[in-house]
């Protein structure tokens, strides 16, 4: 394993600073310049628990093998083809939105500079990123391989955060005509439009699907150095996220909208910026599809196994055989299940599958937003929170007698109860306030 520290708080960056940085800006419309503020540094926290705590029951599997679906045959092995099902679906249809962005937003691009009728149709555009961009980068088989591609990623989310600073601090006329009320000290929206608005914070962070990847690729994966790459990724991006939210904010006031780039005048700074955009989103696709290619290869191996053991009887499968819960499985203990590397013919057939159908659904849809919405409330939230806070509180300390844990591991498993408790009300909050009041995240 050769991925550095920053390589690894490059790739979490890149994950977390999707195309929903786009509407931080329009997430503090409700609440305000100070409780937007507040809100970014509050679920910073909640997102970075989540990740400190998955660096630490990561050590309860085999050694650089640790996923959501080792941890759930440790834990809950009837429940492992579920989680791996919600991961799967979840980065899918997110890795489709990036694709229905990019078809959006090349056309406006290229307007700008042709009227050719094909250079400017979505679909030659969602074509031509899928075949030379996103297909090359995705048959990579590790998260490693794609740090120049989150730098060149980071890199248009750092130009964005300038135009955004720029314009906040030297507004041009056309901006001041625009401008709404800005709200400092209080929300400024009803109880409707905070409950719409709260998922973007809650999702901003979003990147917990990689982290195991992460930890397995790390050249020194102590749990130091775990925990140090998570919190320089997440106050990078807090950081990011506090700046482009309230300056933009503060620039249009009540009158921002939900893609902080469509509100500038057209100029080569915002073509620039919407390249930048194009670049990030459709850099973040290979991103996606690594966790949901390793969890379609998990629910393929369970189907397969559980097809064997119908067939043979008492035959148990070594990939699945259940541990008693009231026994601590150690790292490299004799006991652990066998990995199955994801290689050869599965690896190129599940990568293929995954690219044919993103792209067809791809082409077939102009919005995904309200099936975004629920994937993202149900899927994300357990990732980030619930999965981690679970495996945490069922894990960690069970190694010890009862009467022995010391004081810090029974704080880590009282924040795991308290993460996946929080989980369960941002599921519940979110789903409601998508179905409800149709929030799109």
């Amino acid at each position: 394993m050769v991925s550095s520290s920053a390589s690894g708080v490059l790739t979490l960056l890149h994950t977390a600073c999707g195309a929903g940085i786009l509407a931080m800006p329009y997430a503090f419309k409700p609440f305000g310049l100070i409780w937007g503020f507040l809100m970014i540094i509050f679920c910073g926290l909640c997102s970075l628990s989540g990740l400190l705590i998955q660096g630490r029951v990561s050590k309860y599997a085999e050694t650089r093998t640790a996923s959501f679906f080792a941890l759930s045959q440790i834990t809950y092995p009837q429940l492992s083809v579920v989680f791996d099902l919600a991961i799967a679906v979840k980065c899918f249809g997110v890795g489709v939105s990036y694709l229905v962005v990019v078809g959006d937003l090349m056309p406006r691009i290229f307007d700008a500079f042709t009227s050719h009728s094909l250079l400017l149709n979505r679909n030659f555009h969602i074509s031509m990123v899928m075949l030379f961009i996103v297909s090359p980068l995705c048959f990579m088989k590790r998260l490693d391989s794609l740090r120049y591609a989150s730098m060149i990623a980071i890199s248009s989310v750092a130009y964005l955060c300038v135009l955004v600073v720029i314009h906040f601090g030297w507004p041009s006329e056309e901006i001041h005509a625009i401008r709404g009320e800005v709200s400092v000290g209080k929300p400024a929206g009803p109880i409707s439009a905070v409950f719409s608005c709260f998922p973007i914070f809650v999702f901003a962070y979003t990147c917990h699907h990689n982290m195991f990847s992460i930890i397995n690729e790390l050249r020194e994966n102590t749990t130091s150095t775990i925990y140090k790459v998570s919190a320089v990724s997440v106050f990078c991006a807090m950081s990011l996220y506090l700046a482009i939210g309230g300056c933009g904010y503060a620039t249009f006031g009540s009158n921002v909208a939900g893609n902080i780039i469509t509100l500038y005048p057209q100029s080569a700074a915002t073509i620039v910026g919407r390249i930048a955009i194009a670049l990030l989103v459709m850099l973040a696709f290979p991103l996606q599809c690594h966790p949901a290619r390793a969890s379609i290869d998990h629910i393929l191996h369970f189907i397969k196994d559980k097809t064997q053991d119908a067939s043979a009887g008492s035959e148990e499968s070594q990939l699945i055989v259940p541990t008693p819960e009231d026994v601590l499985v150690e790292e490299d203990s004799p006991q652990q299940r066998a990995v199955v590397p994801l290689e050869g013919k599965r690896f190129v057939a599940i990568t293929t599958g995954i690219l044919v159908f993103s792209y067809l659904l791809a082409i077939s849809v102009t919005s995904l937003a309200r099936v975004l919405a629920v994937v993202g409330a149900t899927g994300s939230t357990s990732i980030s929170f619930i999965l981690p806070g679970i495996f945490g509180y069922k894990l960690i300390g069970s190694e010890f007698k009862s009467g022995q844990i010391p004081k810090s591991t029974k704080w880590f498993r009282r924040l795991s109860l308290l993460l996946a408790c929080w989980g369960v009300v941002v599921l519940v909050t979110c789903l409601s306030a998508t179905i409800i009041l149709g929030a799109n995240h």
